[in-house]
């Protein structure tokens, strides 16, 4: 079941270069992490919406985009899984997202271990305005279950940052020519903003 309290912050004095994965791996190795050799595991992470309470993750084709409180990031997908249903994959992540989101991304690590339909799950950031590691979670999520965002909404939209977790440079959104009638039927005024999906 997934905890209520919030998910842990955590910074470690390591080498600006130095994930610190050894440490992400440990902090997985909770109680009840075997596998019985009669289980059957998926061999990818079921695509779509993973909830818990302040952590929600979107599984999609290409991306998989995670929510811990107020950070956010995408990491490739599929997500494959090993025979004790463990990952880890890389990605991007953005430690000040909400309310108005502040860069630069940084690289990052996924890593998990998949129990029945719930999903435990760590964040490993390399901070290159610190130069710290700081470690999300571990928090659980479980299959198909909206997540809890309290303060900080999850996107509803992780394809916008999928490319740049897979590295490319995304495209430019296209302008429209000015004085172009809004969908109302009325010119848009400038410097307004039109409110999210």
């Amino acid at each position: 079941p997934c905890s209520r309290n919030p998910p842990r912050m955590t910074r470690s004095p390591r080498r600006p270069h130095t994930y610190g994965y050894a440490a992400l791996a440990a902090a997985l190795l909770l109680p009840g992490a075997c596998v019985s050799p009669t289980d059957t595991l998926p061999r990818d992470l079921a695509m779509g919406t993973w909830g818990g309470e302040q952590v929600g993750m979107i599984v999609q084709d290409t991306v998989a985009h995670v929510h811990i409180q107020c950070t956010l990031g995408d990491f490739r997908a599929p997500i494959v899984l090993d025979e004790t249903g463990r990952f880890e994959v890389d990605g991007s992540y953005l430690l000040k997202a909400y309310p108005v989101a502040r860069g630069p991304t940084m690289p990052a690590r996924l890593a998990g271990r998949l129990r029945g339909n719930t999903l435990t799950l760590t964040v490993a950031v390399h901070d290159t305005v610190d130069q710290r590691l700081v470690v999300l979670g571990p928090v659980d999520v479980v299959y198909q279950r909206e997540p809890r965002m309290a303060m900080c909404p999850i996107c509803d939209r992780p394809g916008d940052r999928a490319p740049a977790a897979a590295g490319l440079s995304p495209e430019p959104p296209a302008r429209a020519p000015a004085g172009t009638p809004s969908a109302a039927g009325s010119t848009p005024r400038a410097g307004s903003r039109t409110a999210p999906r």
